[in-house]
């Protein structure tokens, strides 16, 4: 089963002799469960992509199918709830908010939502990223990785239909990137998390089910690494 599609997807920056093409037509689909690495040079289209994926930023022309709904023929109020419910985004900044502190940063696209916080499940989230003893502090009392760990549960408390990773590890050492990687594909084998991760470093990307290049705004390749 298909969990995302894109088809024809372009993005076109400025007009006439200054326009840039940063998206040229591209296509692919990917399956519910997959682990998808997209990676490719500086400037060749990648993060664009990833915001086109995300509902971030409306595409020039085509169209991107998240678990069979047409996210650019929502409105900007349904896209905000959409991507909020179904697409976990997890940046390399990390992007919490300061005031907040650990467990609330993780539940805000619940609380947003008003649903309530399932315990249990908030429970198992925290222990899988060792966060029990961190849940009253803010932000700026945590290390790099732990600020990471908290981005990841707060992109998997909802139970997204996609998980888009943005150089997770690019902000980390080497001990950090490696834990992080480990749990990213942790929740992708054991709970069937579709995980799509952006990527320029090639150890990552040899992780992943699939690895999709993308130059000059094109797919370049796609190459299948375990069926």
């Amino acid at each position: 089963m298909d969990i995302l599609k894109i088809e024809n997807l372009s993005k076109i920056y400025g007009k006439g002799e200054t326009a840039v093409k940063a998206l040229d037509n591209v296509s692919f689909s990917i399956r519910k469960g997959e682990f998808v690495a997209i990676i490719g040079p500086s400037g060749s289209g990648k993060s664009t992509l990833l915001h086109m994926l995300g509902g971030v930023d409306r595409p020039t022309s085509g169209n991107v199918f998240v678990d069979n709904t047409d996210i650019y023929q929502l409105n900007e109020t349904q896209l905000a709830i959409f991507r909020r419910r179904q697409i976990g985004l997890i940046y390399q900044f990390y992007n919490l908010i300061p005031v907040l502190t650990v467990e609330e940063n993780i539940t805000l696209p619940l609380l947003l939502d008003e649903h309530k916080v399932d315990k249990q499940q908030f429970a198992e989230v925290v222990k899988i990223l060792n966060l029990q003893n961190r849940l009253n502090h803010l932000p700026n009392q945590l290390s790099g990785g732990q600020q990471q760990r908290v981005s990841i549960g707060r992109a998997l408390i909802s139970h997204p239909a996609i998980m888009l990773a943005d150089e997770p590890t690019g902000n980390l050492d080497s001990k950090n990137s490696s834990e992080i990687i480990d749990l990213l594909k942790m929740f992708n084998k054991t709970y069937n998390q579709t995980l799509i991760v952006i990527t320029h470093d090639e150890r990552i990307a040899l992780q992943a089910d699939r690895v999709i290049t993308i130059e000059d705004g094109r797919i370049a390749n796609d190459e299948v690494i375990r069926p």
